[in-house]
């Protein structure tokens, strides 16, 4: 297992630099120059060439690429994740900021489409073909095509603006009114969190049923042991092992935030503060939100691997 964890750390490493890499040279080949972008036309007649460059040297923008990329990346080594184009103000001031939000509405989100996905797709595996395990197939159906701003808009309309018994928009600190944060959170919650429900729903059913069929399953079923033993003991572990995949890829989406139900419910999330960045063509923010949700992918399938040596002691890794 040291060995499995040293060699995955290394790739780890591998691909990390690789994605800042892509991205560093991405973000610089699109059209647009993020100096001319902060001055407005009428500025642009009033500032010579002589103080444009002068802007564009303060920034480092007037260098060679590979040396750009490899002051930033050094910087970072130092703490120093480079300042906004926009603001002039470090990146990790606004990150800090921002990032709490966000990963408090994905924690919950997540934390809710395991709650209940997880024990519906188990429930519709064990009464396969009956009337319950239909309409939750349908619900879950539903559930995976309706898109999240959609029903973003939907229930913003129907429960803020016609029943008026939650507020349309914001972020307020659970720290500071716990309640109206509760009510803020609701309607966004639901829509960060159906997706994943109805995802789990599904992967939970299709994989408990090909657990059930297994002949150590109807071994088990011989000894006369009930059902919630079997299921619990015996034939959860292994059903799960495709779920915790799939959970493991969600956990980017926490620490990346949502883009779309930041910006429908205007939310100050790092996912709202990344679209202005692509936007604006303010490089270092692109830059250090991507390799954070690089970083929290990266280590979240490391964490998967481990749990799956637990899940089924069957896997061994050299």
């Amino acid at each position: 297992m040291t060995t499995f964890i040293i060699r995955r750390l290394l790739q780890s490493i591998i691909i990390l630099i690789m994605i800042s890499f892509l991205v560093f040279i991405l973000m610089r080949l699109l059209p647009g120059d993020p100096i001319l972008m902060i001055i407005s036309q009428q500025q642009k007649s009033e500032y010579s060439a002589q103080y444009i460059a002068e802007l564009r040297h303060e920034y480092g923008l007037d260098k060679p690429m590979m040396v750009q990329y490899f002051d930033w990346v050094g910087g970072m080594f130092h703490g120093d994740f480079g300042k906004s184009i926009f603001t002039n103000q470090p990146v990790t001031k606004e990150i800090v900021r921002r990032l709490p939000i966000s990963l408090y509405l994905g924690i919950i989100a997540f934390i809710i489409s395991l709650i209940i996905g997880i024990p519906l797709g188990v429930i519709c595996a064990i009464r396969r073909g009956t009337w319950l395990d239909n309409s939750i197939t349908v619900l879950a159906n539903l559930g995976i095509t309706v898109p999240n701003f959609w029903l973003g808009f939907i229930l913003i309309y129907v429960f803020a603006l016609i029943l008026k018994w939650l507020p349309v928009q914001g972020f307020t600190s659970p720290f500071i009114d716990f309640s109206l944060s509760t009510r803020k959170l609701i309607m966004p919650v639901i829509c960060d969190a159906l997706f994943p429900i109805a995802s789990n729903v599904r992967q939970t059913r299709s994989s408990m049923l090909e657990v059930t069929r297994q002949d150590y399953i109807r071994t088990a079923w011989s000894k006369g042991l009930r059902e919630r033993v079997v299921i619990s003991r015996h034939a959860l572990k292994n059903g799960l092992m495709p779920v915790l995949t799939l959970a493991g890829m969600g956990l980017g989406a926490i620490a990346g935030g949502s883009v779309l139900i930041e910006t429908v419910f205007n939310i100050p999330g790092v996912g709202r503060l990344a679209v202005q960045a692509v936007l604006n063509k303010d490089y270092p923010y692109v830059q250090i939100i991507t390799l954070l949700v690089a970083v929290v992918i990266v280590a979240a399938n490391l964490l998967v691997d481990i749990a799956y040596s637990w899940l089924d002691p069957r896997i061994r890794y050299g």
